[in-house]
């Protein structure tokens, strides 16, 4: 199963990739010409893992709090390979898992299936 894992709603753009039982990771600086490239970020971070869109299955997606543009920007992404590549996505809050003291990005996948959080739906949470 591979799993993308998009989280842009703090201080760093934070992309993980779990192929198999391999973790990849990156972060990029949390910033407006990052948003408007995030598309361009990602695409990139899959080619230096030789991996296709189409071969992603779930992607998991930060709805917040936070970033505006980052929630927005990723939301938008995602929604757009859900339609056009017709991969499921999953959109978590840290709030979700309030349960838990401390959160990995790597913990995502397993914490939505513990925590039951629902597939393509999106109630993001914007901080004012």
């Amino acid at each position: 199963m591979n799993n993308l894992i998009i989280d842009a709603a703090g201080e760093e753009i934070f992309l993980s990739l779990m192929i198999n039982k391999n973790i990849y990771t990156c972060a990029h600086k949390n910033s407006k010409s990052n948003f408007e490239k995030l598309i361009t970020l990602i695409n990139n971070f899959l080619q230096k893992r030789n991996i296709l869109v189409d071969d992603i299955n779930k992607i998991y997606v930060n709805r917040g709090p936070g970033s505006f543009a980052g929630i927005r920007n990723s939301l938008a992404i995602v929604k757009g390979f859900y339609l056009s590549k017709n991969i499921d996505y999953y959109c978590f809050s840290y709030k979700d898992f309030k349960k838990i003291r401390a959160v990995n990005h790597v913990d995502i996948v397993t914490l939505c299936d513990k925590f039951k959080i629902k597939k393509n739906l999106i109630k993001p949470l914007y901080l004012s």
